[in-house]
């Protein structure tokens, strides 16, 4: 991630990242056990890097067009407390999310990999789009991570914006005491 002057003045201004699951949170693949039971491989350190942004203030949501236990599992052990799912029109889901929490779109961060996230994308201040996104949700997005969904890269946009807001060392510090 290469972020310019404007994305880190930007990044100082988030009180909201929203992520999308599916080759974000996940890498993307749709995994099923013999009985037909749906799995999927999170990141811990993608994890650890939303339980940071909380501790800083950073709220964090998800806002998925799928329905799974697993990832409904994952947020709640995690505390995530703004889970959308089932949803298609992304961008319906962004409205009551930012009115609910009283945060402007234009406080707001998206990471998002397909165009089924664009809508989101569109309407807030940073749309990340991570390694292994469409071309297309890149070319949307004013960031674009090092990590694939899946392997690291919502935790590459936990610390980026964590050091944009001077936040992540401290962070640190709390570990080290």
């Amino acid at each position: 991630m290469h972020p310019n002057e404007k994305v880190s003045e930007i990044a100082k201004k988030i009180k909201l990242l929203i992520l999308d699951v599916d080759g974000v949170l996940t890498d993307g693949g749709i995994y099923f056990d013999d009985n037909g039971v749906e799995q999927k491989k999170f990141d811990s350190q993608d994890g650890l890097g939303i339980k940071l942004l909380q501790l800083s203030g950073i709220e964090v949501a998800v806002i998925t067009a799928r329905s799974t236990k697993s990832v409904a599992h994952r947020l709640e052990g995690l505390g995530v407390k703004h889970y959308y799912h089932g949803i298609l029109d992304k961008s319906i889901a962004l409205a009551e999310l930012t009115k609910k929490l009283s945060i402007d779109p234009s406080e707001s961060a998206y990471v998002g990999d397909d165009v089924i996230d664009l809508p989101v994308m569109t309407r807030v201040a940073l749309p990340v789009a991570v390694a292994n996104a469409q071309e297309s949700v890149k070319n949307h997005a004013l960031l674009v991570t090092e990590k694939s969904g899946g392997n690291g890269a919502v935790r590459e946009v936990c610390n980026f914006l964590l050091k944009s807001q001077d936040k992540h060392d401290d962070l640190i510090q709390s570990f080290l005491k």
